[in-house]
């Protein structure tokens, strides 16, 4: 069984330490995101977790609990979203400086594969144009040059919820936005995907996207998988069969997890994010999480 925590919120900056309770108890409740009777018990023991995904934008307070994760035997791996935007896009996260600062202490300590970076998403704006986030990813880039092997993007997806906050910025401050990979734009998409490509070669890491649809191997970006059984054998030698998530995006291409987040729990309120509805909604989430709790929200009667 693969954990993936979390596509859904951010543990590893909010909830580090209610995790490491759920380790120390060896297990977690699942709870159905679209209906919160339905709850099941998953096992956090070591022997039925072959790896722990983490997903964060600033995994910093969690690295207290590394030593711990290794001591009980844990395989792990970090998602690491480091982006480079106004403060109107990421109100929540730290310093750009003390992100990367992070990231090489991870890299230093696990290896370069063990800590992806993601630009993710990719959002094209009056306030950052392409061009300038080109020139952004390629600072940071230079930066991350050995302790990075793979950067993974993908382009900002207008969903219905991600619209609403986008139509407020555009009424408040002026800010329009360009999906880029609207059919109109694919002249722009391509010169970026190349020069995207151009990057990662200079600094030695491959470049793939996540759970894009549309194909860009022409300009050297290739398909990704976030979690991925190819990349989990050669780190540790585990063979895993592949099995599509059936719970994720048509287009995306991780093999099977169970998650251990929920939604409207992440207090970075990042104006893309598909997780979170609205600050208010995350205010009144966060009141509905008990640190003891086996859960991340509610309290439920103990599963056997």
């Amino acid at each position: 069984m693969i954990i993936s925590a979390s596509r859904r919120t951010d543990i590893p900056a909010f909830f580090g330490e209610w995790m490491m309770k759920r380790i120390s108890e060896g297990f977690f409740y699942r709870v159905n995101p679209f209906n919160a009777k339905q709850v099941s018990k998953v096992s956090l023991l070591p022997q039925d977790v072959q790896v722990i995904v983490f997903w964060s934008k600033n995994p910093k307070p969690f690295l207290k609990h590394i030593d711990a994760l290794d001591r009980h035997g844990y395989r792990y791996y970090f998602q690491f979203t480091l982006n480079d935007y106004p403060t109107q896009f990421e109100p929540g996260v730290p310093p750009l400086g003390s992100r990367i600062d992070t990231f090489l202490r991870i890299s230093e300590r696990l290896g370069p594969d063990r800590v992806v970076w993601r630009y993710d998403p990719i959002m094209v704006s009056s306030i950052s144009p392409m061009d300038d986030q080109l020139e952004r990813i390629s600072a940071i880039a230079s930066q991350l040059k050995g302790a990075a092997k793979r950067l993974t993007v993908s382009f900002m997806d207008f969903y219905g919820k991600v619209e609403r906050r986008l139509e407020l910025l555009e009424k408040q401050h002026g800010i329009t936005f360009t999906d880029i990979t609207a059919p109109e734009h694919r002249d722009m998409l391509d010169l970026a995907s190349r020069q995207l490509a151009e990057i990662a070669r200079r600094n030695g890491m491959e470049i793939e996207t996540c759970a894009e649809a549309v194909d860009l191997e022409s300009c050297g970006i290739t398909h990704g998988r976030c979690i991925d059984p190819a990349f989990i054998r050669r780190a540790w030698g585990i063979e895993l069969p592949y099995k599509k998530d059936p719970n994720q995006r048509p287009e995306c291409l991780c093999t099977q997890a169970v998650d251990v987040g929920m939604y409207n729990t992440c207090s970075f309120n990042c104006t893309y994010c598909y997780a979170i509805q609205s600050e208010k909604a995350v205010r009144a989430a966060l009141k509905r999480h008990d640190p003891a709790s086996p859960s991340l929200l509610y309290n439920y009667d103990p599963i056997p």
